[in-house]
């Protein structure tokens, strides 16, 4: 964790406040803490406001005693960083530099500026001694017309800015290659009626008993070497308000069909929340991700590094197909396997989706 993001305050500014007591709630890592109050006194000052990024070792606010004036805040090294959700009272490292330059422009061009809503200061004056000319601005404004029109700016912080991180981590550092394969779903929509469970159930259940034979695809390469691991932890993506979250089903090879759809709705549902624990979110070997309830059919998803393969979802699909030398309509989906090709063969991802399409097709098999 380097920097989190300020989601409520609990108190304002003159509140009492007890030392233990939740002060702030944070976003970090695509998980939410409340950071508590390190002593009992005034909450005298707020000095990150919410919505705002702020570093592990940031100070967020000032506490002082009753009869106590409110301190200077001075320049100081930054100690080193503290565990997450652990509440902090560091000062923290803020230099602000101020450098002003004088406008020389032409009384033409500052009307000109002034009714186009043009800042002088991004002008570049072609004028004797840099000043600004009518012409200057002009210029600008044509060029202005012809740029595209921002309509909003929306920061790259908290979970945007930790899933861009990942992704272009991703693709900086591995290899990838994706197939794809075509699974008949109808025998596992009658099954989905009859037991009460989602596709995305039993996709859980069926990559992780193919997980168990194909350990290979449950695996991380890190510093030369391949740890295939004995926890079979599915992460599923789910979008939220704030950005894709992917939460970890645990374990999901030791538990029954029913067992992952529960576990499975809590899970989303604490996403959308932004309740989920570090735990909820940290550990996963594997990851699935479905556009299919947006019309997609098939996609290249990006390994969610360090681990080494991500199956896409692509939607539910009426399609006509010869079965047993007859024309019938069968209910079909496309998956596409993405895998580091540093850790996995062709070969290998093939036999691995090709399990899961097993799984799938024949979904009793999901049950014991």
């Amino acid at each position: 964790m380097k920097e989190g993001t300020v989601v409520q305050w609990f108190k304002k500014e003159g509140d009492m406040v007890e030392k233990g007591e939740p002060l702030v709630e944070v976003l970090s890592e695509k998980a939410t803490y409340e950071v508590e109050a390190p002593a009992s006194g005034v909450l005298r000052k707020i000095l990150a406001e919410e919505g705002t990024d702020v570093p592990v070792a940031g100070t967020l606010a000032i506490i002082t005693a009753l009869d106590e004036e409110l301190p200077e805040i001075e320049v100081a090294v930054a100690p080193p960083a503290v565990e997450a959700g652990k509440a902090v009272a560091v000062p923290e490292r803020k230099v602000e530099e101020r450098v002003e330059r004088r406008i020389i422009a032409s009384p033409a061009a500052k009307r000109l500026a002034g009714e186009h809503g043009i800042d002088l200061t991004q002008i570049r004056g072609s004028g004797p001694g840099g000043r600004i000319v009518e012409e200057d601005v002009r210029r600008l404004i044509e060029e202005l017309k012809i740029m595209p029109r921002v309509r909003e700016v929306i920061p790259l912080t908290g979970i945007r800015k930790t899933a861009a991180e990942r992704v272009s981590l991703s693709a900086r550092t591995a290899p990838q290659s994706t197939i794809t394969m075509e699974v008949d779903m109808s025998n596992a929509a009658e099954l989905r009626g009859r037991v009460n469970v989602s596709y995305t159930d039993m996709l859980v259940k069926a990559v992780a008993k193919a997980l168990t034979e194909h350990p290979i695809i449950n695996s991380t390469l890190e510093k030369e070497q391949i740890k295939i691991f004995a926890n079979v932890n599915i992460g599923v993506a789910v979008a939220t308000e704030m950005g894709l979250i992917v939460p970890v089903v645990r374990n999901a090879n030791e538990k029954s069909l029913t067992k992952i759809s529960s576990t499975l709705k809590g899970l989303v549902e604490k996403a959308k929340q932004s309740r989920l624990t570090k735990e909820e979110l940290t550990g996963g070997t594997f990851t699935i991700t479905n556009l299919g309830m947006y019309g997609v059919d098939v996609f290249t998803p990006i390994i969610n590094p360090p681990q080494t393969a991500i199956l896409g979802v692509g939607r539910v699909a009426e399609k006509p197909m010869v079965v047993e030398e007859q024309m019938v309509v069968r209910s079909i989906i496309q998956l596409s396997l993405t895998f580091d090709h540093r850790v996995v063969d062709g070969a290998q991802a093939a036999e691995f989706l090709q399990k899961v399409k097993q799984n799938l097709e024949s979904p009793e098999t999901l049950l014991a």
